[in-house]
């Protein structure tokens, strides 16, 4: 990656990143119903016109997160806290 500073000079930046192919599952399915319920909160209100504007976009950007988290059983904001909530194979 090259980050230009200066017309004259540039930066060099070079990130070590460990990509293991795949991104593991951290959401059970009662999080994943949570996640599409809400989101389906937020389309109702904002149709019934009981949210607009700002408020109307934020909600819809947020619920557009949870049902594309919610399709792929990944959120990426777990990860930096080691939480999951899906079952381990051990219970089931």
């Amino acid at each position: 990656m090259i980050v230009t500073l200066h017309p004259f000079r540039q930066v060099h930046l070079c990130f070590q990143t460990k990509t293991t192919g795949t991104m593991k599952k951290n959401m059970g399915s009662t999080d994943k119903i949570i996640r599409i319920v809400l989101a389906l909160a937020i389309a109702g209100a904002y149709f019934a016109e009981l949210i607009s504007g700002t408020v109307a976009i934020i909600g819809g950007v947020l619920a557009l997160v949870f049902v594309a988290t919610s399709f792929i059983s990944f959120c990426p904001l777990y990860l930096p806290f080691g939480l999951s909530t899906l079952r381990s194979k051990d219970n089931k």
